[in-house]
Protein backbone atom coordinates (compact mmCIF):
# COMPACT_ATOMS: atom_id res chain seq x y z
CA UNK A 1 0.00 0.00 0.00
CA UNK A 2 3.29 2.58 1.02
CA UNK A 3 4.48 1.48 -2.39
CA UNK A 4 1.16 2.79 -4.45
CA UNK A 5 0.95 6.14 -2.35
CA UNK A 6 4.68 6.74 -3.00
CA UNK A 7 4.16 6.07 -6.89
CA UNK A 8 1.26 8.34 -7.51
CA UNK A 9 2.92 11.09 -5.49
CA UNK A 10 5.97 10.89 -7.62
CA UNK A 11 3.87 10.89 -10.72
CA UNK A 12 1.93 14.20 -9.35
CA UNK A 13 5.66 15.37 -8.90
CA UNK A 14 6.93 14.60 -12.54
CA UNK A 15 3.72 15.70 -13.97
CA UNK A 16 3.67 19.45 -12.89
CA UNK A 17 4.68 21.66 -15.92
CA UNK A 18 5.29 25.48 -15.90
CA UNK A 19 1.68 26.79 -16.69
CA UNK A 20 2.52 29.08 -19.90
CA UNK A 21 0.73 32.81 -19.30
CA UNK A 22 1.24 34.48 -22.25
CA UNK A 23 3.92 34.39 -25.38
CA UNK A 24 6.26 37.44 -24.73
CA UNK A 25 6.87 39.64 -27.99
CA UNK A 26 10.23 40.10 -28.70
CA UNK A 27 12.73 41.43 -31.18
CA UNK A 28 15.88 39.44 -32.35
CA UNK A 29 18.12 42.97 -32.80
CA UNK A 30 21.65 43.07 -34.74
CA UNK A 31 25.00 43.84 -33.47
CA UNK A 32 24.27 47.66 -34.51
CA UNK A 33 21.47 47.58 -32.14
CA UNK A 34 23.02 45.99 -29.19
CA UNK A 35 24.06 48.38 -26.05
CA UNK A 36 27.44 48.97 -25.87
CA UNK A 37 27.78 47.63 -22.30
CA UNK A 38 26.12 44.47 -23.65
CA UNK A 39 28.73 44.62 -26.09
CA UNK A 40 31.57 44.31 -24.40
CA UNK A 41 30.19 41.24 -22.08
CA UNK A 42 29.23 39.41 -25.17
CA UNK A 43 32.48 39.66 -26.87
CA UNK A 44 34.20 38.30 -23.37
CA UNK A 45 32.56 35.70 -23.31
CA UNK A 46 32.11 34.80 -27.18
CA UNK A 47 34.04 31.66 -27.05
CA UNK A 48 32.31 29.46 -24.60
CA UNK A 49 28.36 28.58 -24.78
CA UNK A 50 26.64 31.01 -22.48
CA UNK A 51 23.51 32.35 -21.43
CA UNK A 52 23.12 35.70 -19.49
CA UNK A 53 20.54 38.45 -19.53
CA UNK A 54 20.61 42.82 -19.25
CA UNK A 55 18.62 44.95 -18.54
CA UNK A 56 18.46 48.51 -19.17
CA UNK A 57 15.53 49.39 -17.04
CA UNK A 58 12.94 49.41 -19.89
CA UNK A 59 14.08 46.77 -22.02
CA UNK A 60 15.34 43.26 -20.66
CA UNK A 61 18.03 41.24 -23.57
CA UNK A 62 18.52 37.89 -23.46
CA UNK A 63 21.52 36.99 -25.13
CA UNK A 64 22.61 33.15 -25.97
CA UNK A 65 25.82 32.28 -27.52
CA UNK A 66 26.80 28.78 -28.94
CA UNK A 67 30.52 29.03 -28.78
CA UNK A 68 33.38 28.54 -31.00
CA UNK A 69 31.88 26.80 -34.18
CA UNK A 70 34.09 25.57 -36.85
CA UNK A 71 32.76 27.86 -40.25
CA UNK A 72 30.54 30.28 -40.88
CA UNK A 73 26.70 29.61 -42.24
CA UNK A 74 25.83 29.21 -38.43
CA UNK A 75 21.90 30.77 -37.51
CA UNK A 76 19.92 30.40 -33.96
CA UNK A 77 16.29 30.15 -34.09
CA UNK A 78 13.85 30.86 -31.15
CA UNK A 79 11.56 28.35 -30.31
CA UNK A 80 9.53 29.82 -27.75
CA UNK A 81 9.66 33.00 -25.66
CA UNK A 82 7.30 32.98 -23.25
CA UNK A 83 5.79 34.04 -19.51
CA UNK A 84 4.98 31.66 -16.28
CA UNK A 85 3.80 33.27 -12.81
CA UNK A 86 7.57 32.70 -12.26
CA UNK A 87 9.49 33.02 -14.68
CA UNK A 88 10.49 34.18 -18.17
CA UNK A 89 11.11 30.94 -20.15
CA UNK A 90 13.08 30.91 -23.16
CA UNK A 91 14.10 28.05 -25.71
CA UNK A 92 16.45 28.41 -28.76
CA UNK A 93 18.19 26.24 -31.34
CA UNK A 94 21.86 26.58 -33.40
CA UNK A 95 20.69 25.83 -36.97
CA UNK A 96 23.93 24.30 -39.15
CA UNK A 97 24.77 25.51 -42.35
CA UNK A 98 23.11 24.51 -45.29
CA UNK A 99 25.14 21.30 -47.12
CA UNK A 100 25.50 23.27 -50.22
CA UNK A 101 26.28 26.57 -48.61
CA UNK A 102 30.02 27.80 -49.01
CA UNK A 103 31.34 28.26 -45.92
CA UNK A 104 34.20 30.56 -44.80
CA UNK A 105 36.69 27.99 -42.64
CA UNK A 106 37.02 30.29 -40.07
CA UNK A 107 35.20 29.78 -37.11
CA UNK A 108 32.38 31.66 -36.41
CA UNK A 109 30.69 32.60 -32.70
CA UNK A 110 26.73 32.23 -32.74
CA UNK A 111 25.41 34.93 -30.57
CA UNK A 112 21.37 35.80 -30.39
CA UNK A 113 20.51 38.86 -28.64
CA UNK A 114 16.41 38.71 -28.19
CA UNK A 115 15.11 42.04 -26.76
CA UNK A 116 11.94 42.32 -24.72
CA UNK A 117 10.18 43.81 -22.32
CA UNK A 118 11.52 44.45 -18.49
CA UNK A 119 9.72 42.15 -16.28
CA UNK A 120 10.87 41.03 -12.75
CA UNK A 121 10.74 37.28 -13.23
CA UNK A 122 13.65 35.17 -13.42
CA UNK A 123 14.70 34.23 -17.26
CA UNK A 124 14.79 29.89 -17.39
CA UNK A 125 16.76 28.65 -20.20
CA UNK A 126 15.44 26.05 -22.27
Amino acid sequence: MTACVLLFTGCALLSEEKIKLRDLDFTVISEEKIPEQLKTIIEEKKSQPFQITYTDNKNLYICIGYGEQETGGYSIAVNELYLTDTNICVSTVLLGPEPDEKNTPAPSYPVIVIKTEFLEQTVMFE
